[in-house]
Formats: C-alpha cells, sequence, structure tokens
C-alpha cells in the first residue's frame, strides 16, 4: 500500500507530501491543475524512464519519494529481490526516492540505499500498476494478456519453464555438432587452441593461484622495506638496550618489591607478566619473519610472468581463473563431442526427444488450466462489463500451437481476448476497441474479475487471500468519454476492487467523486509571479464544495450543492 509520496521542484509543484490510506483514494481538481502530475511522478518511482524536463524552473533537481507499506507474500519478494541485489529490507516498509538532475543525469535510493532504475522496475510489479487512458492497451500485447489470465488461473510456470530451457540447450548442442565442415573445421581449430592454451597454463582449481602470487609479489617486490620494518619493530620490542621487554622486566622487579607490603599489586604484577610474555611472543616472530624474507629478483620476475599469463587467459576465458577452468573444461567436452561426433549425436537426438515430450506435457497442462480459466473469466469480465453501462459480449480464446518454433518458456499459447460492444457486431480483439470510454471500462472489468476470481478461489480452498495481490491500482482519467450512469457504475466498480486493494483514481466526474474513502483536492494557484500546485485532502463541507463544482462548473448553485450532498450520502 502507497502510505505517502513526496514531491519537491516537480513540474509545477515546489513541495507536496500526501498520505493515503487503504480503500478508495480520489484525485480531483480543475484540467490543468496537475492531477496527472502526480501519477507520472508515481511512475518514475515504478522505473519509468526521467526527464529533465520534469525539474521546477529555476531549480537544480527534482526529487520524488514515496513510502510503501507490505507484508506477506508480497514483503517476502520484495526482500528477495532486495537481497539480491545487496539491498536492506525494513520489516514491510519500502522507502523509494527518485533524484533527476538537470543535466539529465539522476540517482536512486531504496530504504536511504544507492539502488538502480533496474531494481525499481523488479519490485513495481509488487507494490502497484498504474492504467491510464489508452495506455493500458498499448501495453496489453500479448504476454500481458496471457499473464492477466495466468494471474487468475493461478498458472505456475517453473515446470514448463525448466523443460523448454533443457530442450533448447540440448538443441544448440546438436545445432553446433551439425555444423557443415568448414565451419566444423574451423570451429575445431578454435576450440584446440583455447584448450592447448589453457592446458599448458595448468591451472589449479580452487586455489586461488593468482591471489597467492599477488601477495609473493608484494613482498619480493618491497623485500628491503619489509625487512627493515620488520627487524626495528624487533628490535623495540626485544632486542634493544631500552626494548619494551626490558622495560616490563624492570617494571616486574619494582612491582615485586610492591607485593611484598600490598597485595593488592598481585593482578597487577600478573598483567605485567602476560603483557612481557605476549611482546617477546611477538618480537619471535618477527624475528623470524625478518629471516625469512629474501630478495629474489629471479623469483620476482618469475612471479611476474606468471601472472602476466594468468591476467591474459582471464580477459580471454574468464574474468576469473575459477571460470577460465570451467571454460576450458567445456572446450575439452566440445572437442570430445566433435571426436565422436555421431554417436554423441545419436544420444543428443534421444534426449532431444524425451526433452520435448515433458516440455509438451508441461505445456498442456498449463494450457488446460488456461483453457477452464478463459472460459470462467469470460463470463465474470463479461458481466463486469454489462455491470458497466455497456452490452457487450466477451470471449478468450486460448489458441494451441505445438509447432516447435512456437514453443516459449510460458507455453504453447497464444490468447487472444474478443469483444463485441454493441448486439449483432462482429467480435473483434480486444486492442481494436475505438472508443477510449469503453476501452477504459472494459480494462477496469478485466482487472475488477481477475481480482473477484482471486479472491473466490482463495475462499473455496478456506485460504486467506495472498498478500501478493493486495498492490496500489491506480487508474489516470480513465473515465474520459464516459458520463452518467456509466459513470456511476465505474464508481461502484473502483469501490468494490478497493475492498481488495488500495485503489487510487483521478476522474473529472462528479458521479465518481463521490465513492471516495479519501478524497484529495488538486489545485494550481499563482503566488508571487508563478504557478504553484498543491494537494489537501478534503472532508466535510470542502468535499461537498468540489463535488458541486464539478457538477455546475465555476458556478456554485445552491441546487448543486444540495445534489452533491444527496450524491455523497448515497454513494458514501
Amino acid at each position: 500500500m502507497l502510505a505517502e509520496l513526496r514531491l519537491e521542484n516537480y513540474a509545477v509543484i515546489d513541495n507536496v507530501v500526501i498520505e493515503f490510506a487503504a480503500g478508495l483514494n480520489l484525485l480531483t481538481g480543475e484540467t490543468g491543475a496537475g492531477k496527472s502530475i502526480l501519477i507520472d511522478a508515481l511512475g518514475l518511482l515504478l522505473g519509468d524512464k526521467a526527464s529533465s524536463d520534469v525539474i521546477r524552473t529555476g531549480t537544480e533537481r527534482a526529487v520524488v519519494a514515496a513510502v510503501f507499506e507490505s507484508d506477506g507474500t508480497a514483503a517476502r519478494s520484495i526482500e528477495g529481490i532486495l537481497e539480491t541485489n545487496g539491498l536492506d529490507g525494513e520489516n514491510g516498509s519500502l522507502i523509494l526516492r527518485r533524484e533527476i538532475a538537470s543535466g539529465g543525469k539522476g540517482r536512486v535510493f531504496i530504504n536511504n540505499q544507492p539502488a538502480t532504475v533496474a531494481v525499481l522496475k523488479q519490485i513495481a510489479p509488487h507494490l502497484a500498476v498504474i492504467h491510464a487512458q489508452n495506455e493500458s492497451i498499448v501495453n496489453f500485447d500479448a504476454a500481458a494478456r496471457q499473464d492477466l489470465l495466468d494471474a487468475y488461473a493461478g498458472v505456475e510456470l517453473t515446470d514448463v519453464a525448466g523443460a523448454f530451457a533443457h530442450w533448447k540447450q540440448i538443441r544448440g548442442r546438436i545445432a553446433e555438432l551439425e555444423q557443415d565442415e568448414q565451419d566444423r573445421m574451423r570451429l575445431l581449430d578454435l576450440w584446440n587452441f583455447q584448450c592447448r592454451e589453457i592446458e599448458e597454463a595448468h591451472l589449479r582449481a580452487g586455489k586461488n593461484e593468482d591471489e597467492q602470487l599477488e601477495a609473493e609479489k608484494r613482498v619480493l617486490a618491497n623485500a628491503e622495506k619489509i625487512y627493515g620494518a620488520a627487524i626495528n619493530a624487533f628490535d623495540l620490542l626485544y632486542e634493544g638496550n631500552a626494548s619494551t621487554s626490558s622495560s616490563l622486566r624492570a617494571a616486574q622487579k619494582h612491582v615485586e618489591e610492591l607485593v611484598r607490603y600490598e597485595a593488592k599489586f598481585k593482578e597487577a604484577l600478573a598483567a605485567l607478566d602476560s603483557a612481557r610474555i605476549s611482546v617477546e611472543d611477538v618480537g619471535a616472530t618477527l624475528r623470524d619473519y625478518a629471516g625469512g624474507i629474501q630478495a629474489s629478483p629471479e623469483r620476482l620476475a618469475e612471479i611476474e610472468e606468471r601472472l602476466a599469463l594468468l591476467d591474459r587467459l582471464k580477459r580471454k576465458y574468464g574474468p576469473t581463473l575459477e571460470q577460465t577452468i570451467v571454460f576450458g573444461e567445456d572446450i575439452r567436452r566440445k572437442l570430445s563431442e566433435m571426436e565422436n561426433k555421431d554417436q554423441v549425436l545419436l544420444e543428443l537426438r534421444v534426449m532431444l526427444a524425451v526433452s520435448a515430450e515433458e516440455y509438451r506435457k508441461a505445456a498442456r497442462g498449463v494450457s488446460r488450466k488456461r483453457v477452464e480459466a478463459g472460459r470462467k473469466l469470460e463470463k465474470l469480465v463479461e458481466a463486469e462489463i454489462n455491470d458497466l453501462a455497456m452490452r457487450a459480449s466477451f470471449r478468450i480464446a486460448v489458441e494451441e500451437n505445438e509447432a516447435e518454433e512456437h514453443w516459449t518458456s510460458s507455453g504453447i499459447n497464444q490468447v487472444v481476448y474478443r469483444i463485441s460492444t454493441n448486439t449483432g457486431e462482429t467480435m473483434r480483439p480486444l486492442e481494436q476497441i475505438a472508443s477510449g470510454g469503453e476501452l477504459s471500462r472494459v480494462m477496469l472489468a478485466l482487472k475488477a474479475s481477475v481480482e473477484a476470481g482471486t479472491n473466490s478461489a482463495a475462499n473455496s480452498t478456506g485460504k486467506k487471500k495472498s498478500a501478493a495481490a493486495q498492490r496500489t491500482l491506480v487508474f489516470d482519467e480513465i473515465d474520459t468519454g464516459i458520463g452518467g450512469r456509466a459513470a456511476e457504475a465505474v464508481g461502484k466498480k473502483l469501490k468494490a476492487l478497493a475492498k481488495g486493494n488500495q485503489v487510487l483514481c483521478v476522474t473529472h466526474l462528479p458521479q465518481i467523486a463521490t465513492f471516495a474513502d479519501h478524497h484529495y483536492l488538486i489545485e494550481k494557484r499563482e503566488a508571487v509571479g508563478r504557478a504553484k500546485t498543491t494537494v489537501r485532502q478534503i472532508t466535510g463541507e470542502e468535499r461537498t464544495e468540489e463535488v458541486a463544482r464539478m457538477l455546475s462548473g465555476a458556478k456554485l448553485t445552491e441546487t448543486s450543492r444540495k445534489h452533491a450532498e444527496q450524491m455523497i450520502r448515497a454513494n458514501g
């Protein structure tokens, strides 16, 4: 859930902090006040591309920040993403901040730790999804259509993806072996050279040879300095006339004399004895170490030559020695396969047939679930659409194509949503809907149906709805092109959707605004010759005034106020 959104020097906003809550959060205001600016800013925190154009004139940077609260599955998923990227979590709280600088550069912080836009994009699906007028259908490609059906069906793609990866790997090995003779000879020459180069280096697995040699090189290159430091330290601690060891022995004798008269110095005497022993042990260690240091230009040259060889191999086959060794082993395997090409190909083709059958089995299982779920979901969606003042027919076609060139890690299906928005019309793909108002309502119906289906499935199994579904759903003026009875139906649908999710909606329709659990007014005013946008939550009389303004325009009337009061009471 989005708990707080903060903007600084963003477009016409100098500094705004908005605290959101669960349920239906509606944002209203006059045209041009900056309602969609807030949605665009939230999009930046979900990984959208940034532009320096959003920086408020006269300032050097814009800052967008938000606090999200999550628990259950969503929190665990986010924690896993953060851990993978070396970031710390905050026990269910997530603080996101993005800075856009005037030079085009920007910075990202997650829980006050430097991060990247890529990490924001990984986290985004667990936090919020934004549906803007017409934007939803632009992003509603084949993958998105299938993902929506899978979310409803509870499809798990792990087995299909694993089977596909295994099949693809075997097919790739066969393709390598079946290359034409000229390519094969060139590859053999290359692999033989690479294999020989790595083998002649006599690399030792798990020994970190390069690190050990670097350490030895440092000692040999600085042998004189190291020897001097060790001997000087030894003299000061043990050998010299005024050494620490001598001073401690002298001090011991004096304290022994004290102990004869004052027993309380026994512990001090023991401490001095312990300190002297420690000092002498360190001194002996330094002496032995210095005695073993030998300046050897020959050994230094040998090490530098070996390190140069290892660096060259790592640059070509690494970047680490371990990876270079693995590369060499892989090359030896390929050479062995080439030498026994016919036998290996026979074995690989048997393996390919087995892996292909495993993939088909997994893909067909997923396909059956999609077909079954599609029949149920299309009925739900059609009912939801017709609840939104439309008379439409809606169908979900789950097409199968088992030809290998169409296999993917998500299965063998192509999911197509078709709709007829008027009686007697031909069913057409959803993305071909011309009316923006119809499109808005269909997208809302789809989301509401998936949420309702997820709740129903959870309740039928006696399980609580997964916390992963408790996201922030954002609708940016999806009510464009509708009004009257359709607008009221959309308001009811948003209210129902807000029972299981936090919903943020920018609207210009009073029929929808009256359903708000929390109503925010966005205003743009001029101060000191500059436009400034503010956002504040309104309740009571202020809210009635805003709904009345939306009903009648700039000039409020007593009739519009009374009408607004009646609508708020009826829909609140």
